[in-house]
């Protein structure tokens, strides 16, 4: 026997129309969304990162999340901190049902933060910020000459705060040194860790390093480093400077580990030893 699945919709439903049905706040999950070790990370950050700049675009009046200056050039919505806490993605299984309910801030002229909470059956598995950034190319075609583009505030508009946005920014100044207790100091490592990205597989649809991928990276080195150890991430904060081109191969050096592998501080460098990230990990004790 033979069975016809017919779409029962004569036409093609809008963009604006499937933005709001990808925000839909429950999925089912299977395994495109899953690792041995429950719910995959790397597709959880896709996914947080794909509804951030939906929700950008619906708060933004527009159709569809194509970004453009006033004069038509590409604008992005970088990605440029994130956290997440609260991690139990173990407790994820097949069949399961992911509720994701998010909201979205503007922080700076130039910054908005997407803040998910995740929950299966009740059970909270997750709360993940994100910090994106307006920005284009300087140079087409050049990773590194990504600039920050202000965009029109909405009249009566209130900048909210974010603690995440405020340490990043003072990361960036070098006005603070330490984050979760570790400071991953300069011109000093423990281990190190050469991997080279696929343009393929790491990088996204605007040939940048997609931001989902440098966790996923600090978790290949850990993998790496420490071959026979069980690293059960509670916490990850990760805060990027940069960007990489197509070419690049990437380093990244394990700067801290606290005492009783309880906390683990990494650097990630571009092949001239520019740091492009900082990211922290929280382990599970025992």
């Amino acid at each position: 026997m033979t069975i016809a699945v017919l779409d029962a919709q004569p036409q093609t439903p809008s963009a604006r129309a499937l933005m709001e049905r990808a925000l839909d706040p429950y999925i089912l999950l299977g395994m495109p969304h899953l690792s041995p070790a429950g719910l995959s990370e790397t597709w959880l950050m896709k996914e947080l990162g794909h509804r951030h700049w939906l929700m950008l675009a619906r708060h933004l009046g527009m159709d569809n999340a194509d970004f453009r200056t006033a004069d038509g050039r590409e604008v992005y919505a970088s990605i440029c901190a994130t956290s997440m806490t609260g991690t139990k993605l173990q407790l994820a299984r097949a069949n399961d049902v992911l509720a994701i309910r998010s909201s979205l801030h503007r922080i700076s002229r130039t910054q908005y933060s997407s803040r998910h909470h995740l929950s299966i059956g009740g059970t909270s598995i997750a709360d993940v910020e994100l910090i994106s950034a307006f920005v284009r190319r300087d140079i087409e075609g050049d990773n590194r000459s990504l600039v920050r583009v202000e965009h029109a505030r909405s009249k009566g508009e209130i900048l909210a705060t974010s603690e995440l946005a405020a340490t990043a920014a003072a990361l960036r100044r070098g006005t603070a040194q330490t984050h979760l207790g570790m400071t991953p100091a300069t011109g000093r490592h423990l281990k190190s860790f050469r991997f080279k990205p696929s343009m393929a597989e790491e990088f996204n649809g605007a040939g940048l390093f997609y931001f989902a991928e440098f966790q996923a990276l600090m978790t290949r080195a850990l993998e790496a480093w420490f071959p026979e150890q069980r690293l059960d991430v509670v916490r990850r904060d990760v805060f990027l400077k940069g960007n990489i081109g197509a070419q690049d191969a990437v380093t990244i050096e394990l700067s801290v580990v606290k005492p009783g592998d309880t906390g683990i501080a990494c650097r990630l460098l571009r092949p001239d030893g520019t740091e492009i990230a900082i990211l922290f990990a929280l382990l599970r004790d025992g």
